[in-house]
């Protein structure tokens, strides 16, 4: 075989990625993600305002099935008969036990409310 069998040699080609002269990419702590606005600050906002309304939906709920189902307790039974000194029943549960109920409820509320900032504080400060 002749060295005229051969093909010509081909011109090498470099091939690089447009990406290498960019900055390579800093790691950015999540107070940065949330200050900057990011999608994933976003996100750490979101999960954050999803978790305070759903215990805030959770709370109304039973502070609505609870008083507001008291009207209906009283419909169903006989409670206006019951009296406690010169005072029918009813007029006692709506008058001194609902606050008591509702001192609790929103005690509970607001100790669940601070779990969940204290949990996403402690997320956010994570190095």
């Amino acid at each position: 075989m002749a060295d005229s069998d051969q093909p010509p040699p081909r011109a090498r080609i470099r091939v690089t990625s447009p990406h290498t002269t960019l900055r390579p990419h800093r790691r950015r702590t999540v107070v940065q993600e949330i200050d900057e606005e990011t999608e994933i600050g976003e996100v750490y906002m979101r999960s954050l305002v999803r978790s305070q309304l759903r215990l805030a939906l959770v709370v109304s709920f039973v502070v609505a099935v609870l008083v507001g189902g008291l009207p209906i307790l009283f419909v169903l039974t006989d409670l206006d008969a019951v009296q406690v000194g010169p005072v029918p029943l009813p007029w006692w549960l709506l008058g001194a036990a609902v606050y008591p109920v509702l001192f609790v409820i929103g005690w509970v509320f607001v100790a669940a409310s601070e779990r969940n900032e204290r949990a996403f504080s402690d997320l956010v400060e994570r190095p």
